[in-house]
């Protein structure tokens, strides 16, 4: 039976229910907040989900508990807020209506000189206090991946961080006492019906279930499929697309399963980084590392896996490790489903295996062989909240000092990510060894053909990929030599 039509947005704001049915698909929150609602502690530094300024906390139901996650404003949209309760820097309160106790750490540490990044780093700091009121200094860097700001070089806001709990108690927060009330309340809102707004090509469509989804997206195979925004924001705010008529997914709870599932991993396209990260890096440890040095939190709390597959960027981070392990996806159109390789998901630079109508649903991640090694070495000008320049996924197999099997895929490197099967044919069958390895470094210039761009050149990107064959071969083989230095072990 189809899905009763509303025609209207309904979320909270700060302490209001908010309905709005005159959204446009493309319409920003932090213009919505800014321009409509007058909230301007909201700031617009870099409108690409960088610099952090534009950071608002953003509380959904997720497994049945309401969960607060920061996100950039600049690129998320208003048509993806249904059923969401949307925090500004104007709802803190402290007690007796003095500041709140990240306001004050911040204050008495002298963490804020301009001022203009200082709300986008409360939010930041308050979702951690929320979560971990008594962070180590690893875990509050992580947390401020995603905020920069060019006047305190930081250390007074470590030093605020640090000492938050000691103005207050993250149990007695507002957010804390009032979560039943803020849950109940978002729990009305979802009433199970489709939100279309607008008409003809100009609207968009917020799906009841997967079923529903899949219903609109055979009826809009032209639509443009948001899920967390962060490709598609920047469409908006820096290419100026039209992306008219919008599917918007990210309520779709049934998208948002990561599970055990025959001798893998089965991860529903609509997980986002920091759902998964938990779960990965336990089954398959290198996985965790990427994921950490994929944007800053915001971007993870925001973007999903399989909306970084299924846009196709040859720069994409998890498609290689993915295309190592052996990874499918299953495709969907209506109610048909079919299951390919992930590699042959990738057809050429902007083209996907994916026919009108069609979308990821999940992708299958098998686990490494027990006598396999497995290992992802990311290649980026700045290590954290940076894009690839090259990025390099091995997964083989050591028998009796001989290779057994090879899957090697790289990032960056190709107008898709793309397996390097001629090193894989010059490793498989030979002992592992540094003469077989620099053998097999001849031929990298068989399976790439590197681009030069801004970041980096076609003869940095081939050194350099080439060289991440010999570390993992030094790291397989057993060194003294250090290859990253960690700050903090747990980091």
């Amino acid at each position: 039976m189809a899905a009763p039509i509303r025609r209207e947005i309904r979320f909270l704001l700060n302490g209001e229910t908010v309905t709005l049915s005159d959204v446009r698909p493309d319409d920003l929150l932090l213009d919505f907040l800014r321009l409509r609602r007058s909230l301007r502690g909201t700031k617009e530094g870099c409108a690409e989900g960088d610099c952090g300024a534009c950071t608002v906390l953003v509380g959904r139901l997720l497994d049945g508990e309401l969960v607060y996650e920061t996100v950039n404003a600049c690129i998320r949209f208003v048509g993806s807020l249904d059923a969401c309760h949307v925090v500004t820097i104007e709802h803190l309160r402290g007690e007796n209506g003095g500041l709140h106790p990240v306001q004050q750490a911040l204050v008495d540490s002298h963490g804020s000189q301009c001022g203009f990044c200082t709300p986008g780093f409360v939010l930041s700091l308050y979702a951690l206090w929320m979560r971990e009121p008594n962070p180590s200094d690893a875990r509050i860097e992580k947390a401020l991946q995603g905020n920069l700001c060019r006047c305190t070089g930081y250390e007074p806001i470590m030093r605020a961080a640090r000492a938050i709990s000691s103005y207050g108690d993250a149990g007695r927060d507002p957010l804390a006492l009032e979560r039943a009330d803020l849950k109940a309340r978002l729990i009305d809102l979802k009433d199970g019906a489709r939100v279309e707004i607008g008409s003809g090509k100009d609207r968009l469509i917020v799906p009841a279930s997967v079923e529903d989804f899949a219903d609109a997206l055979v009826a809009e195979p032209q639509a443009t499929v948001v899920a967390g925004s962060t490709d598609v924001g920047l469409w908006v705010t820096k290419q100026m697309r039209d992306i008219s008529p919008v599917i918007f997914i990210g309520g779709l709870a049934e998208l948002q399963t990561i599970t055990d599932h025959e001798n893998g991993i089965r991860i529903g396209a609509g997980v986002s980084y920091s759902q998964a990260r938990e779960f990965l890096a336990q089954r398959i440890p290198a996985l965790g590392p990427l994921v950490d040095r994929i944007g800053g939190e915001q971007v993870r709390n925001m973007g999903t896996i399989g909306g970084n597959i299924a846009n196709g960027s040859p720069i994409g981070d998890t498609p290689p490790p993915l295309i190592a392990l052996g990874a499918s996806l299953t495709l969907r159109r209506g109610n048909d489903r079919r299951c390919i390789p992930l590699e042959d998901y990738f057809l050429a630079y902007g083209k996907q295996d994916r026919q009108p109508g069609e979308f990821v649903e999940s992708v299958h991640v098998p686990y490494p062989a027990e006598d396999g090694h497995f290992a992802v070495y990311k290649i980026s000008k700045r290590r954290d909240e940076d894009i690839t320049a090259a990025l390099g996924a091995f997964n083989v197999q050591i028998r009796d000092g001989v290779v057994a099997s090879a899957r090697i895929a790289y990032g960056g490197m190709a107008a898709t990510p793309k397996r390097a099967k001629a090193v894989e044919e010059a490793l498989i069958g030979k002992p592992w060894s540094e003469e077989t390895v620099a053998a097999a470094q001849e031929v990298y210039a068989i399976d790439y053909q590197p681009l030069t761009d801004m970041r980096a050149s076609a003869q940095y990107r081939l050194l350099a990929s080439k060289n991440l064959l010999l570390r993992f071969y030094l790291e397989t083989t057993g060194t003294s030599q250090p290859f990253k230095i960690k700050r903090y072990e747990e980091a």
